[in-house]
């Protein structure tokens, strides 16, 4: 959800996940090999972290669930990738939410050819639209 290019959050994106810290716990579990690039994302929010998740994998995520007190079905996960972050929280039985790419602005990225892809396939296998 943060550009590839700069690891810096826009003060949307910070004000909106500082301003839900107050009603959810919040974690940010990334596929992202960088654990020094994602670090300086959870540092900008305050946020625990775990890097290299490998989803769709289910094992790393099931780690990170086992030392919160909350059940799967009590979780959602936010995410930009369909068969990533979307698939590993169904395969655990989590809320799901899809959301658009942004740029380093926080602005949407209407250009995202992979987010793109990702979609249309998944109209294809599931016949619905997401």
């Amino acid at each position: 959800m943060v550009s590839g290019n700069k690891p810096l959050l826009s003060s949307d994106i910070r004000n909106w996940i500082n301003y839900s810290k107050k009603y959810f716990y919040t974690y940010l579990f990334s596929n992202n090999p960088s654990k020094k690039r994602i670090k300086v994302i959870a540092d900008q929010l305050d946020l625990k972290f775990t890097h290299s998740g490998g989803k769709p994998s289910k094992k790393k995520l099931k780690n990170v669930l086992d030392k919160i007190p909350y059940s799967s079905k009590e979780i959602a996960i936010i995410g930009d990738r369909v068969f990533t972050d979307i698939l590993v929280g169904n395969r655990l039985g989590m809320y799901t939410i899809l959301v658009d790419s942004v740029d380093h602005y926080g602005k949407r990225n209407d250009r995202n050819k992979f987010q793109i892809l990702e979609r249309n396939l998944a109209k294809i296998i599931t016949g619905d639209y997401l």
